[in-house]
């Protein structure tokens, strides 16, 4: 199936402006809409990101990624940023496919967006189905990146710190807000079938997270084992299987909503 992919923007959380990317497929009105968060101090743009999505529009579905604040295209300070941010630019991602196409029925995130997904998914009413992908049972899981770190950030208000190899300032009011997340209880009533996708070798997130995930929430409920996939899922064969796998897992529940078939 052909993809028409569009650039498009929109206000975050915070009023700042954020790069996103609408792929569609090009030779058929999309069966449904959904929203792809990606991992911490990522992008919309990572192989994980854009292999999902290609294999969801292949298979009929349209999806928006977008640039969290202060990452990628994205205009903001991302020292500004935190967990309750993300979730807000989440929710903007949702209201403006409202506004300008249909409402998101599928919420997908990857690592910290996958927490981000669920902490969203109420505020998301036409959202009927939430995906998981490497994805911590708890947000300040996040900080286990920058441990070491963490007492000077707590003396000094603010620490700039290397992530991934690049520079990321961390402020305090990160760490209160991730520690003050709390993923369990919206688990227990999130009222959305929800998938749960993680690798048994990630060395990131521990797939023990995924467990808790899983036994938080209610059916119906799936769980599917990544085998060998790393946690960025920087292997495109492994991100074209979660988005086949995810497309034929949604579109039971998405037409079931009475999306066209």
């Amino acid at each position: 199936m052909n993809i028409t992919s569009e650039t498009v923007g929109f206000s975050g959380a915070a009023g700042d402006r954020l790069a996103a990317r609408l792929d569609l497929p090009s030779s058929q009105a999309p069966l449904a809409y959904a929203v792809f968060a990606h991992c911490f101090t990522c992008s919309k743009d990572t192989r994980a990101a854009t292999y999902v999505a290609k294999a969801l529009v292949e298979r009929g579905l349209a999806v928006l990624r977008f640039d969290f604040t202060g990452l990628g295209g994205s205009d903001g300070d991302f020292s500004n940023s935190n967990f309750s941010s993300n979730v807000g630019d989440l929710v903007a991602a949702a209201d403006w496919l409202r506004r300008e196409h249909r409402a998101p029925q599928l919420l997908i995130g990857h690592s910290l967006g996958g927490a981000a997904v669920i902490a969203a998914s109420a505020k998301v009413p036409e959202a009927v189905a939430v995906a998981t992908i490497n994805a911590p049972s708890d947000p300040s899981h996040v900080v286990d990146q920058f441990s070491e770190h963490v007492a000077e950030i707590e003396a000094e208000g603010e620490l700039q710190v290397q992530l991934g190899g690049r520079p990321f300032r961390i402020r305090k009011q990160f760490l209160d807000d991730v520690a003050g997340s709390r993923l369990e209880p919206l688990l227990g009533h999130l009222g959305k079938a929800l998938i749960v996708f993680h690798g048994p070798r990630d060395s990131v997130v521990d797939i023990d997270n995924a467990a808790r995930i899983f036994l938080a929430a209610r059916h119906p409920k799936s769980f599917i084992s990544l085998d060998d996939a790393d946690h960025l899922l920087s292997r495109r064969a492994d991100a074209e299987y979660v988005g086949a796998v995810l497309a034929a897992w949604a579109i039971r529940y998405l037409r079931s909503e009475g999306a066209p078939s």
